[in-house]
Formats: C-alpha cells, structure tokens, sequence
C-alpha cells in the first residue's frame, strides 16, 4: 500500500481494494477531490476522461456510508445507462470490502425488480 494513498485519510479497506485493483497512486483529480469530500465540502470538477473521476468522488461516498443503515445513503445520476452500469461497476469493485450494495437503476429494464433491490 502507497502512502500517497494512506495520506488521504481513506478507510484502510478503501485502500486495500483500489490498490488490489491496481492504482499505486492517487491521480491528481482525486488528491485534489478526495481530501475536500471528506471534509463535507461541495466539490464541482472536471478532468478529462481517464484521469480517476469517478474514484474521486467515489471513493469519499463509500467513507462515509454508515454500515448498520438498510436504506440508500447516496444516490449518483448518470446521463446515459451505459455510463450507470459503469460507475455501479466501480463502486462495487472500491467497497466490496466493505460490503456495499450497488444498484443502477436505468430505463429498458423491469421496473419491478428493480424497486424490490431498492
């Protein structure tokens, strides 16, 4: 584990799961994003594609969900499906190791079943 990642005061599962996915460090989007979140600030930020956007403003939602609460803590829009289904993905793939459910909710699919995992 790098200290670049430690230094951002992440929850050491938090870490352990981005570093197993195999960032060694912070892109500059999120040593900038990460640190203000955390800090319950409003956070508006643009980068280009690529640069870790959604583990910037990810990474801070996962810290702050309270584990003993069964009702959604956070809710993230997406302009397109395509683009929910990849930002669900990695939020899985950041909290698994803290046990977090994940649902992209999106048009084309049964509504039904979607409300019952909510």
């Amino acid at each position: 584990v790098t200290t670049e990642w430690t230094s951002l005061d992440l929850h050491p599962e938090l870490v352990q799961a981005v570093t197993e996915l195999g960032y060694t460090e912070p892109t500059s989007i999120q040593s900038a994003v990460i640190p203000l979140m955390l800090a319950g600030q409003d956070v508006l930020a643009q980068a280009q594609t690529g640069t870790g956007k959604t583990a910037a403003f990810a990474l801070p939602i996962l810290q702050n969900l309270q584990g003993d609460k069964k009702q959604v803590q956070s809710l993230i829009l997406a302009p397109t499906r395509e683009l929910a289904i990849q930002v669900a993905s990695a939020l899985h793939g950041y909290g698994r190791l803290r046990s977090v459910r994940v649902l992209a909710v999106y048009g084309g699919q049964p509504y039904e079943r979607q409300i019952r995992r909510l």
